[in-house]
């Protein structure tokens, strides 16, 4: 039975003096770290706060975010990170869903809170902490109790909160651990942002282990860089949209990056040309491609050693199931179906979501009564079992009868060497339902016309884009870094019915 308390248990046990973390040129020890999360969680119990209880950060990473992130969940309590990037108004909507009684905020977002009790970071939570008694961390805590929850990232409507226990967070890091060797060398670059599940596994397996977080507040190209650089970073984990700034980035000023030796990308698909320039920016770097969800937290796939596929057939696959997880490609009705069918993927394992918090019909409609999770994504198998994604099933566009998959045609237009994003989605069409629409980013000037006949080269007809709307700036993003079509397409549906396929 493990749970949250048990990866710095064994750290403190093994490597007491090892260094924990780095933050802003500070550096704490483990143990130092754990005399902090005791202590935290004796002032947590100070204020009042009972087993069960939640409580909400907002907040940009830190060292006090790691040690919230170990301490809440060990003390019997349950986190709830909030994403920093949304707007007041909803995370207010979230921290009431939650029903959070305290919440830990940086200075910028103190006003984002609607609960009795408001903390700042640093200065409430050093005082909180440096009167109070220890308290020991995990006694009387079990692997089936809430440790956080995790509100979807609200691209397809209204947050909803994913329940994740101890063993369901603590599983999906062993799933990580048991592909990735993380060991006391490992130095975890954490450049995703805390509230979101890709960062919990990468730090659970670097405590595990007995290795360093090497923390950034806000992912910024030339920090993260410099970082990797300075500090000898072995490990991290970026989205797409990242990696190609980061790239970018390289290209125009090098820095010493040969410590990078693993590095691992989800959130959203990734186009081969991003995936080339990465593996030539990085090239003594290990590619992982990691395919998931928050309710998956976020592990269903893994593809490592993606460098090794990169030009072939293979380069557009998520991998294969973790180790602990079972996927299935299913019809409508929930038959499953046959090597090359695309269908819904569905995934079961111990690391999946017990449910959502306070919404049970939306829980029975996510997990079905045989402990299916019903992702919304679809995708194929091959006969060896590897998985192609190929789109959301609400972006998937129907035009003429015909099912038309909005990544292929972002894929071909990403080809391109004058296009660094695309968003492709349906707007209305009188005649064809919907007709294929792009918006594209460009690096250095290119014309409609020479994009359409570029797509002709990769892509059926049907399939090109009739429309393509060119920017310079970049496409609006969550902070998950996923590209945010519903901001995009919503415009070109005022007043309209907005379509969502189904599978």
């Amino acid at each position: 039975m493990y749970t949250f308390a048990n990866p710095l248990d064994r750290a403190l046990r093994t490597v007491p003096d090892a260094c924990a973390v780095v933050c802003n040129g500070h550096r704490r020890s483990y143990a130092e770290l754990a005399f902090r999360c005791r202590k935290l969680a004796g002032a947590l119990y100070g204020l009042g706060l009972r087993r069960g209880d939640r409580v909400g950060v907002v907040s940009l990473n830190s060292d006090r975010y790691l040690e919230l992130y170990l301490t809440v969940p060990a003390a019997g309590l349950t986190l709830v990170p909030v994403n920093s990037r949304l707007a007041v108004a909803e995370m207010q909507a979230i921290l009431a869903d939650s029903g959070a009684s305290v919440v830990f905020t940086d200075a910028d977002y103190a006003g984002a809170s609607n609960v009795s009790r408001v903390l700042s970071l640093p200065g409430d939570y050093e005082q909180l902490i440096a009167g109070a008694p220890e308290r020991a961390l995990g006694e009387s805590v079990s692997e089936g109790d809430v440790a956080v929850l995790f509100y979807t990232s609200g691209t397809t409507g209204v947050a909803k909160g994913a329940i994740h226990t101890h063993r369901s967070l603590v599983t999906s890091g062993l799933h990580f651990m048991a592909t990735w060797p993380f060991d006391a060398q490992t130095r975890w670059l954490v450049a995703s942002p805390m509230f979101h599940t890709g960062g919990t596994i990468g730090m659970l397996a670097t405590v595990w282990a007995g290795g360093t977080h090497v923390m950034m507040p806000s992912f910024k190209p030339d920090i993260a860089l410099d970082l990797i650089e300075a500090e000898a970073v072995t490990h991290t984990l970026l989205v797409p949209t990242m990696l190609a700034a980061t790239v970018t980035e390289q290209e125009a000023r090098p820095r010493g990056i040969g410590s990078l030796r693993y590095l691992s990308h989800g959130a959203s698909p990734i186009a081969s040309e991003t995936l080339r320039r990465t593996h030539a920016t990085f090239p003594a770097a290990e590619l992982l491609h990691v395919y998931g969800t928050t309710e998956a937290t976020p592990i269903a796939t893994l593809l490592p050693h993606e460098e090794r596929v990169i030009g072939t057939p293979m380069d557009r696959s998520c991998g294969q199931p973790a180790i602990g997880v079972e996927l299935r490609i299913t019809d409508k009705a929930g038959n499953e179906l046959r090597a090359g069918q695309v269908g819904e993927i569905v995934v079961r394992s111990p690391s999946l979501m017990s449910g959502y918090w306070n919404k049970p019909a939306e829980t029975r409609e996510a997990i079905d009564d045989h402990g299916w999770y019903h992702t919304g994504d679809l995708g194929y198998q091959d006969a060896w079992g590897w998985l192609y994604l190929v789109d959301r099933a609400k972006d998937m566009i129907v035009s003429g009868g015909e099912n038309i998959y909005s990544t292929e045609v972002e894929n071909a237009l990403a080809a391109h060497p004058s296009v660094s994003e695309a968003a492709v989605f349906g707007v209305p069409d009188d005649r064809w339902g919907e007709r294929v629409f792009a918006i594209v980013v460009t690096r250095q000037q290119v014309t409609q016309d020479e994009l359409i006949l570029h797509c002709r080269d990769h892509i059926a007809g049907f399939k090109v884009p009739r429309q393509i709307e060119m920017r310079t700036d970049p496409l609006p993003k969550s902070a998950a870094g996923k590209v945010l079509k519903r901001d995009l397409r919503d415009p070109h549906w005022t007043g309209r019915h907005l379509k969502v396929a189904g599978s």
